[in-house]
This record gives C-alpha cells, structure tokens and sequence, in this order.
C-alpha cells in the first residue's frame, strides 16, 4: 500500500510513473478476475483502486499549490 506522504516527497513524473504502474497493475488483475483466477488477486483490486486515487490526490494538491 502506497502512503500518501510518501507520495508527497516524489516529483511529478515519478508520481505519474507509479500511476501507470498501478492502472497496469489494476488491467492485469482485472483480467485474472474475468478468467478466474485466484481471490487473493480479486482482492488485491480494492487496495490498487484506492493506491491509485491516493496518487491522483496528490498530484492534483502538487498542481493545486503550483499555481498559488
């Protein structure tokens, strides 16, 4: 799990580079989930969701405070 302040202490293109990997990450599972596969991974697709709206919440706050 991704922590927020962590987030905070990242540039943008490494934050946008964590969002590609967990919309990535959030597709592959999304297939496991069509064709059956394991329910950990089923699982594993609410944590993803909510990584990657943590991401997007720190980007928009970084971009927020940019232009103030």
């Amino acid at each position: 799990m991704v922590k927020a302040y962590e987030l905070r202490g990242l540039a943008k293109e490494e934050l946008l580079t964590k969002l590609s990997e967990q919309r990535k990450e959030l597709s592959e599972l999304k297939v496991a989930k069509v064709t059956g596969g394991a329910s950990s991974k089923i699982a594993k697709i609410k944590s993803v969701r909510k990584n990657i709206a943590r991401i997007l919440t720190v980007h928009n706050q970084q971009q927020k405070d940019g232009i103030r």
